[in-house]
């Protein structure tokens, strides 16, 4: 994938998550104050490690966004 294809895949995964959060706000109670949202595809795999105390509210993207507990 390039960056400009990854860039792109990233847009369209944020524009579908607010539409989702327009639709379902109940979904902006699983994000933390001040956490980074991190989109992971539901056919790859992730990694915890390395993040040190950064807050991040992970949602793993299939149909809709669906939260991911660490």
């Amino acid at each position: 994938m390039t960056k400009k294809e990854y860039m792109e895949r990233n847009i369209g995964m944020t524009f579908d998550f607010i539409r989702q959060m327009v639709d379902k706000p109940e979904i902006l109670d699983t994000i933390t104050n001040g956490a980074e949202l991190d989109f992971i595809d539901k056919d790859l795999p992730f990694k915890t490690k390395g993040q040190g105390k950064k807050k991040i509210a992970r949602y793993k993207v299939e149909h809709v966004f669906e939260p991911i507990k660490s």
